[in-house]
């Protein structure tokens, strides 16, 4: 009994100190801009459409910063974002917003168009976020005032999500009160190298001194390997304050498991040991073991932290009020999630993009079919 109930106490602590970070983050100060706003490029690799892209590319424009512009990059001349980018020309004439159709042969898509996004680029801060991400007015001001520490490389943001249907609000609660929480310990344990794609603003003169994006264009990860390689530059990676959004939409359950699948496998061959550590988070599943063991205390102490956690997380950190919502559906995502992880220990291929690739021990991307 004493051996299965382990699990469940290694679950519990982790969600005492998920809950310590939730705290620690929600007292940390933002810092200020000290020497002014420089101007910022922010470069959005684009690829198809979600039914929110028109009012997430719009939050971009409306940014309260003195200067910047914004640079769209598509692989498909036909792309269906299309008319909503030259929507936003027209109804944004005074923001600098330019579209670019190019031609890659990177095995990473993104990152190719993204390597001639920053060929255009005017400004010495570049900023990077996927498609769909919806901002505040003052999102830019946030995240380049940490760069005014030369000590800072690249700043990230944290993120919830907008679901309608019942397997988009199980992926958003994971993402508000599971993906979260590991960020937040993970800085909190000196964890720091990585960076999140929902934003990644950093400075044109790093990024050219570790070889432009040209250095990460074999990787599906490009976010985590931007900032492994802007951290060995001696660079800190900031957690900005700022909080962002994205569209799950209204996708089945069989896209939720491909797309949970895909960023499963990538976390794997990225962060091997981070992956299989992370088996010790499934709170829900040893809680369930320590209660069929009759330790009944380890169970409801991971189960209870693992609640708290989710909950000062998504509503706490993230301001996620669906969490309020779809709290009580925890224990079943957690079980769910317990299935992707263990679809992701096994296998080397993930769906990306309308693409099936498949990825190398490394993490880069071995060939596209």
């Amino acid at each position: 009994m004493t051996l299965l109930a382990l699990p469940a106490w290694a679950a519990a602590a982790y969600f005492l100190l998920a809950v310590w970070a939730a705290l620690r983050w929600l007292t940390r100060k933002q810092p200020q801009a000290g020497a002014g706003p420089r101007g910022i490029s922010i470069l959005k690799p684009v690829h198809g459409r979600d039914p929110r892209f028109y009012d997430a590319i719009a939050s971009h424009a409306r940014q309260d910063h003195p200067e910047f512009e914004i640079l769209f990059g598509v692989s498909n001349p036909e792309d269906s974002a299309l008319p909503d980018i030259r929507r936003l020309q027209r109804e944004f004439p005074a923001v600098p917003i330019a579209v670019y159709t190019v031609a890659t042969q990177a095995a990473n898509a993104k990152a190719g168009v993204l390597a001639e996004l920053a060929r255009h680029a005017r400004h010495p801060l570049l900023l990077v976020n996927d498609g769909d991400i919806r901002v505040a007015p003052g999102y830019l001001r946030a995240v380049a005032a940490p760069l005014d520490d030369p000590a800072v490389g690249l700043v990230t943001c944290l993120y919830r999500a907008h679901a309608e249907s019942w397997a988009a609000r199980a992926e958003a609660l994971g993402i508000a009160t599971e993906f979260a929480p590991s960020v937040l310990v993970a800085r909190l344990l000196g964890v720091a190298e990585f960076a999140l794609g929902s934003t990644m603003a950093f400075r044109a003169e790093d990024l050219r001194a570790i070889g432009g994006f040209q250095a990460i264009e074999d990787y599906l990860a490009d976010d985590y390997q931007l900032g492994r390689h802007i951290s060995q530059l001696g660079r800190r990676i900031e957690l900005s304050r700022e909080v962002v959004e994205t569209d799950l939409g209204g996708g089945s359950w069989r896209h939720t498991w491909r797309h949970q699948l895909r960023w499963s496998r990538t976390i794997r061959v990225s962060r091997p040991s981070g992956y299989f550590g992370y088996v010790v988070t499934h709170a829900t599943l040893w809680a369930l073991v320590a209660f069929a063991a009759g330790a009944w205390t380890a169970g409801v102490a991971a189960l209870g932290l693992r609640m708290i956690a989710g909950v000062a997380t998504g509503a706490g950190v993230l301001g996620d009020r669906q969490v309020w919502r779809d709290f009580w559906m925890i224990p079943l995502r957690d079980l769910f999630g317990f299935a992707v992880w263990l679809g992701g220990l096994f296998g080397d291929e993930v769906e990306w993009r309308g693409q099936r690739l498949k990825l190398r021990r490394d993490g880069r991307i071995a060939g596209v079919s």
